[in-house]
């Protein structure tokens, strides 16, 4: 069997995707003035640690995760294909700053912050493209200024939801690395 894809990763990818599919539940959710919705979620820092920890695979436990989050709840359904390709995104890029380090078991807390900050960046430049060409122009049928002001009401939750994933994130990971070395499961990571 390919290593990349051992019972064992792929059930450590499935956990991950588990813990972003229960973070998304720790959720305010907040109308508004355009007819939209924005949330206040710890979910980000789950969608940061499956790429911290897992590395570019965890974009696919981060998408997965929140996709299924999405198919639970009326409020996101439609959005479904979208949280999947996002939240993967935010998972994946992360993932990819730091797969070197994890190969060589090296991943310091300066290059996890970074991981979750590249994460964080390419989500919130997709998540922001979203707002402004499908639900605000696309779907709501708001000129170009209305869809901007649907987006600018959505910046102070989503500047919450980033700086929660980068003060929560890298620690975190850290801490379940050394948990994954001290039980041999950390090669794994560097399969």
């Amino acid at each position: 069997m390919n290593k990349r894809f051992s019972v064992q990763r792929l059930a450590l990818t499935g956990m991950m995707a588990a813990l972003v599919f229960a973070g998304n539940y720790a959720r305010i959710v907040l109308p508004l003035s355009f007819g939209g919705q924005t949330s206040f979620t710890l979910a980000n820092i789950f969608c940061c640690l499956s790429g911290l920890v897992l590395g570019p695979i965890g974009g696919l436990a981060s998408g997965v995760g929140s996709f299924l989050f999405d198919l639970t709840d009326p409020r996101f359904v439609s959005d479904c294909w979208i949280t999947f390709l996002t939240k993967g995104a935010m998972g994946l890029c992360a993932g990819m700053m730091v797969k070197d380090a994890l190969k060589e078991d090296r991943l310091t807390y300066a290059r996890a912050l970074a991981g979750a900050a590249v994460g964080c960046t390419a989500y919130y430049i997709l998540y922001f493209a979203k707002t402004f060409f499908y639900s605000g122009m696309l779907l709501k049928g708001l000129t170009p200024a209305a869809a901007g002001l649907l987006l600018l009401e959505k910046i102070p939750a989503s500047v919450f939801n980033a700086g929660v994933a980068l003060i929560a994130a890298p620690p975190v990971t850290l801490a379940v690395l050394q948990a994954l070395r001290r039980s041999h499961l950390d090669r794994l990571l560097r399969e």
